[in-house]
C-alpha cells in the first residue's frame, strides 16, 4: 500500500467586515490547486470574526473540491459526472 500525502494551506484576509480565503492544494509533485471563499458580514449581525473565518474557509474548500473534481472529468477524457464509489 502507498501512502500519500496532499498539503492544503488555508490563507485568510480581513478587510472590515469582508473576509475572503484561498485554500492552496500541493501535490508531491509541486503542481497546486487553488478554491477561493468569501464571506460578509450583515451588519445588523453580531460581530464574530471567528463565523466569518469558517464560512470563508469552508467557501474555499468547497470551490477546492469543485476544481479537483474537473480536473479528475477532465483527466478521465469523458467530461461526464464522476463516480462516487470508483472509476
Amino acid at each position: 500500500m502507498e501512502t500519500k500525502e496532499w498539503t492544503v494551506r488555508i490563507h485568510l484576509a480581513e478587510e472590515g467586515d469582508d473576509t475572503s480565503a484561498r485554500a492552496v492544494l500541493t501535490n508531491p509533485d509541486g503542481t497546486t490547486v487553488e478554491g477561493a471563499g468569501r464571506a460578509r458580514r450583515n451588519p445588523a449581525d453580531p460581530s464574530m470574526p471567528v463565523v466569518g473565518d469558517e464560512l470563508a474557509v469552508a467557501r474555499a474548500l468547497a470551490d477546492l473540491a469543485g476544481r479537483l473534481t474537473s480536473e479528475a472529468r477532465h483527466e478521465l477524457g469523458d467530461g461526464g459526472p464522476v463516480p462516487t464509489r470508483s472509476w
